[in-house]
C-alpha cells in the first residue's frame, strides 16, 4: 500500500510544516485549493508552485520547486499521474522530506525512485481528508 497510515501521521505531525503544493493556483473550484486552504488552517506553511507562479492564500507561488528559495518539507502533487514522478524527482532534487500524491494520482515507479532517496512517501490520498483525524 502506497499510504500506510503510520507514513501518513509521520509526515503530517513530524515532517515539517512547510509544504509545496504542484498545481496550486487561484482557482477556487480546483481541489488544489481547498486542500491547501486546510493544511494551513492545520498550522502548514503552503508555498504554491504553478507555472502562473500566482500568490494563493497569502502566500507567494513560484513556477518551479526549483525556483523556491528557501527548503520545503513535503511537496504535495496535483498533477496527473503522468506528470507526477517528474514532480518526484524534482522533490528529491530540491531537498524535500517527503512527497505526496493526492487522490487518483500513482505512479509506482517514482514511488520507488523517491524512497530509494531516502524520503517519505504517500500516493492517492488526501492530507485534507487525514490531518484532522490526527488532533
Amino acid at each position: 500500500m502506497y499510504g500506510d497510515s503510520e507514513t501518513v501521521r509521520r509526515i503530517l505531525t513530524e515532517t515539517g510544516d512547510t509544504w509545496a503544493v504542484v498545481g496550486l493556483s487561484s482557482n477556487r473550484s480546483r481541489a488544489a485549493w481547498g486542500v491547501a486552504s486546510v493544511l494551513q488552517r492545520f498550522g502548514k506553511r503552503i508555498v504554491p508552485v504553478h507555472p502562473k507562479a500566482e500568490t494563493v492564500h497569502g502566500e507567494k507561488g513560484y513556477a518551479s520547486l526549483a525556483e523556491i528559495p528557501f527548503p520545503v518539507d513535503v511537496v504535495d502533487v496535483f498533477v496527473n499521474s503522468e506528470l507526477a514522478g517528474g514532480v518526484a524527482d524534482e522533490a528529491v532534487a530540491v531537498g524535500a522530506r517527503a512527497v505526496w500524491f493526492q487522490l487518483g494520482v500513482v505512479d509506482e515507479a517514482a514511488y520507488e525512485r523517491t524512497r530509494a532517496a531516502g524520503l517519505e512517501m504517500v500516493m492517492d490520498r488526501c492530507p485534507a481528508i487525514e490531518i484532522p483525524s490526527l488532533r
